[in-house]
């Protein structure tokens, strides 16, 4: 056996160690407890198990809709969008935090989304805390503009937050925007946290239209 094989067959078991400290299970509709409620359409949701109990985290929209008893003075649409993290310890379920963001009034094109498979649960510090990503982009816009984008991540209930622009292409060969500032948390905690935001944002910064 040689030692290069050795060493691939620890990191390969060390790997498999570190990533199944958290067993994610993906939930549909159908699988989160009637006790829980939460508002707009599902759009993903995930649950774990570990000393405190029983946790979910869920992401959902409500797409372009006219929110009653609210004022529209242009005649446009609103959106919105949720995240929640649900603690289940001792058949008496919690929420833990929840995220809430929207668009007002918008007579253009109007877009509040998470972005595709950006919902993350990690341990990047290896403290038996999960961390809770999240990342969506918000725009109301009649042309080819950046979005605003935001990263949430929490710990527990300690909220991290990197917030900024997408980036667009304007020309063959030219982007705008891109841009992006990171709050104190980030600054100031573990710098694996503020290392791994900063990749997430890299991988989704690009804004493609088909």
């Amino acid at each position: 056996m040689t030692r290069t094989y050795i060493l691939m067959t620890l990191m390969m078991m060390l790997s498999l160690h570190l990533f199944g400290q958290i067993n994610l299970k993906e939930l549909s509709s159908k699988d989160i407890p009637a006790d829980i409620k939460y508002e707009g359409k599902l759009t993903q949701a995930l649950q774990w198990q570990d000393d405190q109990g029983l946790h979910i985290v869920i992401t959902s929209e409500t797409g372009s809709f006219i929110k009653e008893g609210i004022p529209h003075e242009s005649g446009g649409s609103d959106a919105e969008l949720f995240a929640y993290h649900f603690l289940d310890s001792d058949d008496l379920i919690v929420q833990v935090w929840k995220v809430y963001d929207f668009i007002h009034d918008c007579e253009l094109d109007m877009n509040v989304a998470f972005v595709e498979n950006a919902l993350e649960i990690t341990d990047l510090n290896k403290d038996n805390i999960p961390e809770i990503w999240i990342m969506y982009r918000k725009a109301c816009r009649g042309d080819v503009s950046p979005s605003e984008m935001k990263i949430i991540m929490y710990e527990n209930t300690k909220k991290y937050a990197m917030r900024g622009e997408t980036k667009v292409k304007v020309s063959e060969y030219d982007y705008y925007g891109g841009d992006f500032t990171a709050d104190k948390l980030f600054e100031k905690g573990p710098k694996v946290f503020k290392d791994f935001a900063e990749k997430l944002w890299k991988k989704n910064v690009e804004e493609k239209w088909d």
